[in-house]
């Protein structure tokens, strides 16, 4: 996984993406940005960081871990 500030392939459709799914993370994408809501049960918010060049923002309370 490895998400970026801009795509480098070309776009089949420009701001149509409301979530974004992996199997580290729920996110999802915002016009403040990309909100973190989940994380899968072996990931931390550093790993989903690293991983991700934009800054992730985060909900109240912070993201729900999943139940393994």
């Amino acid at each position: 996984m490895k998400i970026l500030k801009k795509c480098t392939l070309p776009l089949t459709g420009v701001e149509v993406v409301d979530h974004i799914v992996t199997e580290l993370a729920f996110i999802d994408v915002t016009p403040a940005g990309l909100v973190l809501r989940e994380l899968a049960p072996e990931a931390t918010l550093e790993q989903v960081q690293s991983l991700t060049e934009p800054k992730l923002l985060l909900p109240p309370g912070g993201p729900k871990v999943l139940e393994g």
